[in-house]
This record gives structure tokens, sequence and C-alpha cells, in this order.
């Protein structure tokens, strides 16, 4: 690796819109380290997630490639790294594949420059320490420099006109803030079938102002026929757009949460105050909103099935349905612990939760009628 910077972004202080009525958003990052209880030890799911949508990924990165007649320098970014090697999973895969089809065109191999973003709370000490491994994997061509980019991805991060290729994964469906006018919804962190319906407007139309926001800013930030590839959790429930399964993550989550209500440990009007700044978007909602912007060409909108580990078990033997409820529930805290903590402070007790997540799980164990898909979108700068 020829060089490693970590640019400050000083104007994170602006950067997010946070509602006061809900201050734990601001501790919104994956849970640090490399213990048993992180993001870097429990997020398979979108590594797995990776490996499904490289070819999506490689087509793009060659089609930027040729489409802008091998620039000497490439500015690569990844938005939403997290903290783990995930990120540097997509960046080998797309630097290989630069180097790779240079070699096939008998071009010389450009500068490529990769920035790793995520909100200045994200544990970037962890992520960093995967760039040796990262530095293996490569094909060694070109000179290859890592910066990280701190700041959120709903302001501007990059010089204007300066990236060639954006890549998110899992990042997007996370909200600025939480929406006003929550307070009829009680005891749920997000939509359910009882929710009213102005609970689903009100996280629609806060999804529609950020998203919106997202692609505006990105456009300025990139060259004309530049490539994104971004993935994100949707859903496929267009006919009832308040429907989520029985077996729904942040459903599950309620409705441990509302156990520890009915054991005195936590108070109702403490659960019912804490919300998820997330919305899981239609294929259609999507598409409307990048057609609505204008800024981009959609390339291919693709639509694969979600699970948090299910799968890989055979829940018809109990013993593997308790390993598949450990396995979302570990998931789902590495995503939601920080977060958690905020809100509830020392009243919560994150073990307990959590066990109590993970015997939900292992109940609905064998469901496979989920309204979750994972949508994944590229796109081309105007």
């Amino acid at each position: 690796m020829d060089s490693i910077f970590i640019r400050a972004n000083e104007k994170y202080s602006e950067d997010r819109e946070r509602s006061s009525k809900y201050p734990f958003v601001s501790a919104l990052s994956m849970s640090g380290g490399d213990g048993d209880n992180s993001y870097s030890t429990n997020s398979l799911l979108q590594k797995r997630v990776l490996s499904r949508t490289k070819a999506v990924l490689v087509e793009n990165t060659k089609e930027m490639l040729t489409n802008l007649d091998f620039p000497k320098c490439i500015k690569v970014a990844d938005l939403g790294c997290s903290s783990g090697q995930n990120t540097f999973l997509a960046m080998s895969e797309i630097i290989n594949t630069i180097n790779a089809l240079c070699k096939e065109w008998n071009k010389n191999p450009p500068e490529i420059d990769c920035c790793l973003n995520d909100l200045p709370s994200n544990d970037f000490n962890t992520t960093f320490k995967f760039i040796t491994s990262f530095n293996k994997k490569l094909i060694r061509e070109g000179s290859c420099f890592i910066s990280g980019v701190p700041g959120s991805f709903y302001s501007r991060l990059f010089p204007l006109k300066s990236l060639h290729l954006i890549h998110s994964i899992y990042s997007i469906h996370f909200l600025s803030k939480v929406p006003e006018g929550l307070e009829k919804n009680k005891m749920s962190v997000y939509i359910t079938s009882s929710s009213p319906l102005s609970e689903y407007k009100a996280y629609l139309n806060q999804f529609q102002r950020d998203f919106t926001t997202f692609l505006k800013i990105r456009s300025e930030e990139m060259v004309s026929n530049g490539r994104m590839v971004l993935t994100l959790i949707g859903r496929n429930t267009i006919d009832d757009p308040l429907y989520r399964d029985c077996c729904h993550f942040w459903t599950l989550l309620s409705e441990s949460l509302h156990d520890l209500v009915l054991e005195g440990i936590l108070s109702e009007s403490k659960v019912s105050s804490f919300k998820m700044p997330f919305y899981d978007p239609s294929k259609e909602e999507v598409t409307d909103l990048i057609r609505n912007e204008g800024s981009f060409k959609i390339n291919d909108l693709e639509t694969h099935g979600f699970d948090l580990g299910h799968s890989v078990e055979d829940c018809s033997l109990q013993s593997h349905k308790v390993k598949a409820g450990h396995k979302e529930a570990s998931c789902i805290r590495a995503v939601t612990e920080t977060m958690l903590v905020a809100h509830f402070g020392d009243d919560i007790n994150i073990d307990t939760l959590f066990n109590k997540y993970a015997l939900r799980v292992s109940h609905h164990a064998s469901c496979r009628i989920k309204t979750s898909v994972s949508l994944v979108v590229s796109l081309i700068r105007k």
C-alpha cells in the first residue's frame, strides 16, 4: 500500500438533521472492536450479500472503465463502510477488476483512490487493521491509496465531479433521523400491521427526503457516466404498505423489549419512545425517486432474497433453531446496541434482551414467507 490517509470531515456538525425527541439516533453506529458482540464478528449476512451482488459490481466497474476511456486516476467510495473487513472485500473486487481489464486492453493501470466512508462514531481503527490482508487479495499493478472519510452521506463528502464509482451495501435504508408523528404507535420500534397508516406515510416521506438528498449530492460529486451500485433492505409488499411478516427483525425486537416491560425492567413509555431510523422501501418507491430526482439513469434493479442465517440451518431440528436464533440475535445486536444503550442507559441488560430475541427467532425459524428483500440498484450518472 503506497499511502494511508485519514481525513477528518469538519462539516459533520451540520451533516444530519436530527429530532430532539430521539437523541439516541446520534449514537447510530455498528458495534466496534472485534469481540464476540462486534459488528466485525457478526456481519456474515453482509458478506453473503456481497457475494451475491459481486457480478453486478464487477460488470458496472468494467462498463465505467471502458465508457470513461480508462482514466489515469480513479476515485472509488464505499459509503457506510462500517467496521471490519467487508468493505475491503468490495474494494478488492473493484481494484482487481480494474487491473485485470487494463491488462486485457493493454492499458497502463491507473492510480486508484479508495475512500471508506461512515459516521465519525464508526470504528475505523478496526477496519484499517485489515489493510494487510486486503493487500494480499490485490493483483499488484498500479498504485492504490486508502483513506477514511468520516461524515454523513446525506451531506457533501467529496469535491465536485471527483468520483468515478460509488458502492454502498446495507446503509441507505438508515434514515438521517426518526420521522416525526409516530406517537400513535406505542410499544413498537417500527412499522407493523397494527400501525396507523400515518406512520407508514411518515417513514416514506422521510425516506423520500433523505434518498433524494443522497442522489442530488452524489450527482454533484460524480463525473458524467460514473457508476453507483447500492444494496439496501427493501420489502416485497406493495398492496399493504404496513404489512411485515411475523418474524421481521424489528417486530421481534419490539416483542423482546415488551417482554422486559412485562417483567418490570423497562417502562412502557421508555420503550414507546424508541423508534428505528430505518425504512425498507419497495422496488417501485426506489425507482420512482430515482426517476423523479433525474440525475441518474437506472442501469439495473434486482431483487434478492433476504435472511439472517436461517436458510443455512436445518430448522427441523431444535438445536438448529436455537443456533439460527443466536445468529440473528448477534447480528441485530451488533447493529442496534449503541442506540439501545444510549436510549435506555443502565436500565437495560443487553444480554437479557437478546437472549429473549434469540428465543423468539427460534420459535419462527421455520418461517419461509418473508416480506424483506435485498434491493440491488446500479445507476449511471447522466
